[in-house]
């Protein structure tokens, strides 16, 4: 290959090169600005094919989708002096991308350390006018989106961006707080449960003075009921005896006799000396109970 053949393939070289460095692509999901030894010359580039001075033009391109930050974990106090650990995160995107530029250099931990400034101010002013209930549970929704807002205000100006949520993932009490309050909740349950046992103790001792007085009561009613149960027993089984013994008294003088006999002798071993003429032996020399 000659000398100018050398030459004409290094010349188109340059020349391709020129071309390839004048010539840059912006994603659909970037923007761009243009710099010209390092002063901006156009901003808001948009996504597509451009070209640029080679050598002297620099191009920065910047992420505009929805970004997420978490901050890290804070301590903010409420209106009644009681602190709060809380951690939150903030979705937020580039909205201008010229200002954002002056604003950071274009260096995106700068901006996140801006933000999470502006964020961290706001939360524990907006922390710093509410009661703990108020933070927690009542108004949670609207602090957030107060919150959102007026921090929009400061960094859409400042910094061309847009914060387009702020939330808070936990809010918890510090570990010696949380000790005091369990340790002071438990105490109010201990309490509030023997008060409970206090009160059924109470009443399990009238339920049981109720049930004795009524088991005294059914008892001497049930005694009283029976006694006179027994008396008109006994009162008729004596008119039946009396009817029937006074009808006919020697069968009346020989079951008496009977029945002694039957109490006399009822053990093996008794020894007793008698008369045998006494009245008492009278039915056992003769069933007819002759004299």
């Amino acid at each position: 290959m000659g000398p100018k053949a050398v030459v004409g393939l290094a010349g188109a070289l340059i020349v391709v090169l020129l071309v390839l460095s004048s010539v840059y692509i912006i994603p659909e999901t970037h923007r761009g600005v243009k710099l010209r030894f390092g002063e901006l010359v156009q901003t808001d580039i948009q996504a597509g094919l451009h070209f640029k001075a080679p050598v002297i033009d620099q191009v920065r391109e910047f992420d505009v989708r929805v970004l997420t930050m978490d901050l890290p974990s804070r301590q903010y106090l409420t209106v009644e002096k009681k602190p709060l650990d809380v951690d939150s995160y903030v979705a937020w995107r580039i909205r201008d991308v010229d200002q954002y530029y002056r604003a950071t250099g274009g260096d995106e931990f700068r901006a996140r350390s801006l933000l999470q400034s502006r964020v961290d101010n706001g939360l524990r002013d907006a922390f710093g006018i509410r009661t703990m209930h108020e933070v927690v549970s009542g108004q949670r929704d609207e602090l957030m989106h107060t919150l959102r807002d007026l921090t929009n205000e400061t960094v859409g100006d400042e910094f061309g961006i847009e914060i387009l949520d702020i939330r808070v993932k936990g809010i918890e009490l510090p570990g010696q707080v949380s000790e005091n309050v369990f340790r002071r909740m438990a105490t109010e349950r201990e309490k509030l449960a023997q008060e409970f046992r206090s009160r059924g103790q109470e009443l399990a001792e009238g339920i049981r003075a109720d049930a004795d007085r009524q088991q005294v009561v059914v008892l001497a009613n049930a005694f009283a009921e029976a006694e006179q149960t027994r008396g008109q027993g006994d009162r008729q089984a004596a008119e039946i005896y009396a009817n029937a013994y006074g009808s006919d008294q020697e069968f009346y003088s020989f079951y008496r006799s009977l029945q002694a006999y039957r109490n006399t002798f009822a053990g093996k071993d008794d020894i007793m000396v008698i008369d045998s003429d006494s009245a008492f032996m009278r039915f056992l020399k003769d069933p007819m109970g002759a004299n």
